[in-house]
């Protein structure tokens, strides 16, 4: 993957310098919320569609392993795409890919094939994928770079806020289709959230393409994503595993916990309920991203990482050893100690990486992969062993991540000097 490098010409919009940022930062915001909307319905279709079509909980899980290996798969020709057509263009044929594959779900209910379901998902993902190449530059292109980090964390927020509303929605169109209590689950309830999906996704794309945003310029480093010097720097390596296990662990959680909660052994909702209550999973990583960014003005990052990761373990432990409100709330806590992490392990493994850096994003971007592969093992763990043990491997991810927050993350001056 060439990785393009990025700059910004105010003089070609024949705008003022801080009124086209603002509102490319606003029409930006907006797709923040849209991909983290998408993400988190993800977690609602896993139990409808198991329900729908008697799936094992490893079956239901190739749900996340198509979407998420988008993101490994994509990732290079997005890149590639996205440095000839320029980044505007980019935003607009992600939002059209990420529509045609909403689409796509009618034909999948229709002829109720599952392996369609998939290829939607991965089609919706690829789009998604397109759009997070575009669009995460421009952000941090959009102004001062000493700000970038604060414009980034400001779209996370809008995308978190995506992943807290979204499971309303989708509880309310998906389960809401076939009632609460005994309703029947068929494919076809899906056929209009994912309509509804794919005409916002669509006025979206419409809205970009007629956009007078500010040219961004992007130029070629020169340096392929497998090759160069990035590789050489073992804080960036154990940071990219640790971007693994974070987005591993933060996926399947959200996506057990529906069937998690729905359990009598554990809290006995039904599964709109128990939907309804993923919101407070990741309502809780939007509060804590604001308080984060509080407690990392006078705290050390990886300080930080160690603290939140240790407590999401103790609450993991919690919940499978309690039942009721106890394991309900200690399970759905864990979202408010994930809130940094992303964020954290990111930053912590591109410091000092001089002129490997953006190399060392594109590594990182791929790591994301772990939201396919992780929750995959969850699925056949909770088939082999019952669905509370298998949160014993999510633990097991955190472990990792404390271990990087306090040994993994220090960088080699040798190392950092050859950087430069």
């Amino acid at each position: 993957m060439e990785t393009p490098a990025i700059s910004t010409n105010n003089s070609e919009t024949g705008a003022s310098p801080k009124q086209p940022y603002h509102f490319a930062l606003f029409a930006l915001t907006s797709l923040f919320f849209m991909w983290g909307f998408i993400t988190c319905l993800n977690d609602i279709l896993i139990p409808y569609l198991k329900g729908a079509f008697d799936l094992s909980f490893t079956q239901a899980m190739l749900i996340q392993f198509c979407f998420f290996s988008a993101y490994f798969i994509v990732s290079l020709p997005a890149g590639m795409i996205v440095s000839k057509i320029g980044y505007q263009k980019g935003i607009v044929l992600g939002l059209s890919i990420s529509c045609v594959g909403c689409i796509l779900f009618y034909p999948a209910a229709a002829y109720e094939v599952y392996g369609i379901f998939l290829f939607a998902l991965f089609v919706l993902a690829s789009g998604i994928t397109i759009l997070q190449v575009s669009a995460n530059p421009y952000v941090s292109a959009l102004g001062d770079p000493k700000t970038a980090s604060s414009r980034l964390t400001l779209t996370q927020a809008f995308n978190s806020f995506g992943t807290t509303i979204a499971p309303f929605f989708g509880a309310y169109l998906i389960f809401g289709s076939s009632g609460e209590h005994g309703g029947t689950a068929t494919a076809s309830d899906v056929q209009l959230p994912y309509l509804i999906l794919a005409l916002a996704l669509l006025l979206l794309a419409m809205t970009f393409m007629f956009l007078k945003l500010p040219k961004l310029h992007h130029e070629n480093n020169g340096a392929g994503l497998f090759s160069g010097g990035a590789w050489q720097h073992k804080h960036l390596v154990l940071g990219a595993v640790g971007i693994f296990m974070y987005v591993g662990a933060e996926v399947a959680i959200g996506s057990t916990l529906v069937s998690y909660l729905a359990d009598t052994s554990v809290r006995g909702l039904s599964e709109s309920q128990a939907s309804k209550m993923i919101a407070y999973y990741w309502g809780g990583a939007m509060v804590g991203r604001f308080i984060g960014a509080l407690v990392l003005q006078k705290i050390a990052g990886g300080t930080v990482l160690v603290f939140n990761s240790l407590v999401a373990i103790g609450l993991i432990v919690v919940s499978v050893n309690t039942t009721g409100n106890i394991a309900m709330w200690s399970i759905l806590g864990v979202g408010l100690f994930n809130s940094i992490m992303f964020p954290t392990i990111f930053s912590l493994a591109l410091q000092q990486l001089g002129k490997d850096t953006p190399q060392g994003s594109g590594i990182l971007c791929l790591a994301i992969v772990g939201g396919a592969i992780i929750p995959l093992f969850q699925g056949m763990l909770a088939d082999s062993m019952g669905i509370t043990l298998s949160f014993l491997l999510p633990a097991a991810c955190y472990f990792y991540i404390a271990y990087y927050g306090l040994l993994g993350s220090r960088v080699h001056s040798s190392l950092h000097e050859e950087s430069q």
